[in-house]
């Protein structure tokens, strides 16, 4: 099933094999996706009043914030950007202006589709290779056979000629082949909003800067056929089609993350590094309301773009933000801090966990580890009670625990003459006790 047919049930499923718990989250997201989807099928006039429900999450970090928000935009294959409330300055200070997230996912956007594209034409773009492979082939072949040859065996020549290729034979020949020669000037240009704007194209103007010049080179078949494939893509990808869709799908189903948001919610200083906090959000307003911005790849709306915002509002809270922006966020779901339970299933459900993934590592170099029920407990609870005493750092904690635990292993690992490694409470007790019970310690190593 498509993403974008999911039912929110479904949707909340699917984000349940990477992220544990969190399930107003969840329902709220699942509830915005459906609604594009539904929105989509109103009539023209009435979709293009229909506006995204914007959320708020609100949280400590290392609680699955980013994360639900990434597996959602790739469960449905949407154009999805990350940033940094706190990289943006207000106009007039120097930094990124906030148009320049709608232009990295223009980009994004232009990657993905172009990515399609090429698989879609890739059966059709090894084909026109390997012609060129056995044109490249055939002069040698015919020389090597003396130049008596008769025209008209040249078919079968090229089809015997063929038929080794695809079966191999012919992988480690030598041909002359010509390639660009790509070079990388090293110089930059910096503007305030970006190169697109100046809306001229340098490459165009400067083609022999940028590496234009061809040269033959001696090559193997199968280096060749890589290239010409490569090259063939390039041909028959329409990129002003390319750059079409990929603005509708900006459009349409975009989302935008926007993390540390409660890092500009302050509005009492007005002197010093907070000078351009309210600024900030004034110019990150109008992008969230809806407006059109300029890109290379043509002017791209925002009106119907996802934004998901993100904080953990320990000092500020989401009442500080400016009223405009909050009112262009109406959905907000607090999520909760992690303890020993959620750490457990951390560690063992999802499709991804850290013992999965740190099983795996370990079976690359002939080495299998086990772990007993009792040690993952043993690591869930030195987990909850090093967050407890020094910072609330969610799940990230399992991050230096888990590397703390089995550095020993990873280091000897490739020397172990026993391949089989069972890790129980009291292997895990040994390795990180001390270090857990010394408070100071603990602040520092994890």
């Amino acid at each position: 099933m498509q993403g974008d047919e999911l039912t929110p049930r479904q949707i909340v499923e699917e984000l349940d094999k990477y992220v544990v718990g969190q399930q107003r989250a969840k329902r709220a997201v699942a509830i915005a996706l459906r609604n594009r989807l539904r929105r989509q099928k109103l009539s023209p006039e009435l979709a293009e009043e229909v506006a995204p429900k914007n959320i708020i999450m609100i949280g400590p970090t290392g609680i699955g914030k980013t994360e639900i928000a990434r597996r959602l935009a790739r469960l449905t294959k949407s154009p999805f950007l990350k940033v940094e409330a706190t990289k943006f300055t207000e106009v007039g200070y120097v930094g990124r202006d906030v148009e320049s997230m709608v232009r990295d996912l223009a980009e994004l956007s232009v990657n993905m589709v172009r990515k399609e594209k090429q698989k879609e034409i890739h059966d059709k773009a090894e084909r026109n290779a390997e012609e060129r492979v056995l044109n490249l082939l055939l002069p040698a072949f015919k020389r090597a056979a003396g130049e008596g040859s008769p025209s008209d065996s040249e078919p079968q020549t090229r089809e015997k000629l063929r038929q080794q290729l695809r079966e191999g034979l012919l992988d480690d020949r030598k041909v002359e082949l010509e390639v660009t020669e790509r070079s990388f000037p090293s110089f930059e240009i910096i503007t305030s909003s970006g190169i697109e704007e100046m809306d001229i194209n340098i490459k165009e103007l400067l083609p022999g800067f940028f590496g234009g010049r061809s040269k033959k080179r001696k090559v193997t078949v199968v280096e060749a056929n890589r290239y010409l494939v490569n090259e063939e893509e390039q041909k028959l990808v329409d990129m002003e089609e390319v750059a079409r869709l990929a603005v509708k799908r900006v459009e349409e189903s975009g989302i935008i993350f926007l993390d540390e948001i409660d890092k500009i919610a302050g509005r009492g200083s007005t002197v010093g590094p907070d000078v351009s906090r309210e600024g900030v959000q004034r110019d990150i307003l109008p992008i969230v309301e809806g407006t059109t911005v300029n890109t290379k790849y043509g002017m791209v709306r925002t009106d119907h773009v996802l934004f998901l915002a993100a904080g953990a509002f320990h000092v500020s809270k989401p009442s500080d933000l400016i009223p405009e922006l909050q009112g262009r966020f109406p959905i907000r779901v607090e999520l909760l801090s992690l303890g020993k339970k959620d750490f457990v299933r951390i560690l063992t459900e999802p499709k991804n966990s850290l013992i999965r993934q740190y099983t795996a590592l370990m079976e690359t170099e002939g080495l299998q580890l086990s772990f007993a029920k009792d040690a993952i407990e043993e690591v869930a609870e030195m987990a909850a009670v090093v967050n407890q005493r020094t910072q609330d750092i969610g799940a990230r904690r399992l991050y230096t625990i888990m590397e703390r635990l089995l550095d020993e292993i990873s280091f000897e690992g490739p020397d172990l003459k026993e391949k089989v490694k069972v890790i129980d409470a009291k292997y895990v007790r040994k390795m990180l006790k001390d270090l857990v019970d010394d408070e100071d310690l603990s602040r520092y190593i994890l």
